[in-house]
């Protein structure tokens, strides 16, 4: 068995939806608290599309729990081991269409009660809709390289980095990391937000 088929396969647009009925919260009222249209909260609802991690931010802090909590049970213990076999993994596609928007990621932290950070093994490929819209949410956002060339945009700034490299900023700052080139590439990225 291929080690990505050992993955558990998350269904966060279930446990979206299912925070938001109980909290009594329409489709509407949710696109007013995050800034996104009512038919693209469907979608991620309906597993359409699955939301890149700056989209999960907004979600989680629009019905007030923290992104973990769209990645499984309650968080148990005060530390967390994950075994590469028990990661739980996401890909952000639009299944019906067969469309792909750049990235797969994995939380490797989920299990760890009262965490203040998210961290994530992402693997960023080369997408078949190009997309040059930037998110920003608060926060803030360490990636650091381990395969592959990834483009850093950074409101009007463009970097490339490589393995190796790394780069920490303020979510504020309208951002997005894609692949540079034709190749995947895998990134360790950690998120913090208030």
């Amino acid at each position: 068995m291929e080690e990505e088929k050992k993955f558990q396969e998350l269904r966060v647009g279930e446990k979206i939806r299912q925070l938001r009925e109980e909290k009594g919260l329409s489709l509407q009222d949710m696109a007013n608290r995050t800034g996104y249209s009512s038919a693209l909260l469907s979608q991620v609802e309906n597993h359409f599309i699955s939301p890149p991690l700056g989209g999960l931010i907004k979600i989680a802090k629009a019905l007030e729990v923290k992104v973990g909590t769209f990645f499984g049970d309650e968080p148990r213990e005060s530390y967390a081991i994950v075994r590469k076999d028990e990661r739980k993994h996401i890909s952000r596609f639009a299944s019906k269409e067969g469309v792909s928007y750049g990235y797969s990621y994995e939380s490797l932290g989920f299990d760890k009660k009262d965490r203040q950070m998210e961290p994530f093994l992402v693997t960023l490929e080369p997408a078949t809709v190009k997309s040059e819209k930037l998110s920003s949410h608060d926060g803030e956002e360490f990636i650091f390289v381990l395969e592959g060339e990834m483009e850093a945009i950074l409101g009007d700034h463009k970097d490339v980095l490589h393995p190796g490299d790394c780069i920490y900023y303020d979510s504020t700052i309208p951002h997005k990391v894609q692949c540079h080139r034709e190749t995947p590439t895998k990134i360790l990225a950690v998120l913090w937000t208030p």
